[in-house]
């Protein structure tokens, strides 16, 4: 079990880092497959604020549980280009330079990783081919691992320096923006 300080002291720890958020917003959205983009169903939508119009969940924290958290937490750092905003002995927390959500928390735990994440991050080159990303990843400390994945997938399978899964994908992020404008509003590229 990993340590977990209480949600308001976090929310304290997070307003005195200057932690943006972001007040309710009511927005309707396709339900779309981030995988093939095609639309489940009849393309049903959804409101956003919930089904009886309140306030969603907001992606807040994703936690990394790890032996060697600052070695992690820089690692992280280094590949998002975040920082370090938040440090005691049990979790580091790392932020984009604005401090908005989602923020890593990198924690502190005795045992090591034994089997595939459940739960991963698909990451896209921003500003540079994916071949460049790969080479920069790489030598940041990310290994390329097998998961079972076959051979002709179009995404590459890597690992942080404590074997925790993660993607790069096949297509950067001025790709995707170029499709996103070619293909009209509600268009989802493949990967």
């Amino acid at each position: 079990m990993t340590a977990r300080r209480d949600v308001p002291a976090r929310a304290a720890a997070a307003a005195r880092a200057g932690v943006r958020t972001r007040g309710p917003r009511r927005l309707w959205r396709v339900i779309r497959s981030a995988v093939s983009g095609r639309t489940p169903g009849r393309g049903r939508c959804i409101a956003a604020g919930g089904k009886n119009g309140g306030m969603p969940s907001r992606l807040a924290v994703i936690a990394i549980d790890a032996v060697r958290p600052r070695m992690i937490a820089d690692f992280w750092c280094a590949v998002l280009g975040w920082q370090v905003v938040d440090e005691d002995a049990e979790v580091i927390t790392i932020a984009a330079s604005d401090r908005s959500w989602p923020m890593i928390d990198v924690v502190v735990v005795p045992e090591g990783k034994v089997v595939k994440n459940r739960l991963h991050f698909d990451l896209r080159a921003d500003g540079v081919s994916t071949a460049a990303e790969l080479d920069r990843l790489l030598s940041l400390g990310a290994r390329r691992v097998e998961v079972g994945q076959p051979s002709d997938v179009s995404w590459v399978v890597l690992a942080d320096p404590e074997g925790n899964e993660f993607c790069l994908l096949s297509s950067p992020v001025q790709e995707l923006r170029d499709s996103f404008r070619s293909g009209g509003p509600g268009q989802v590229p493949r990967l």
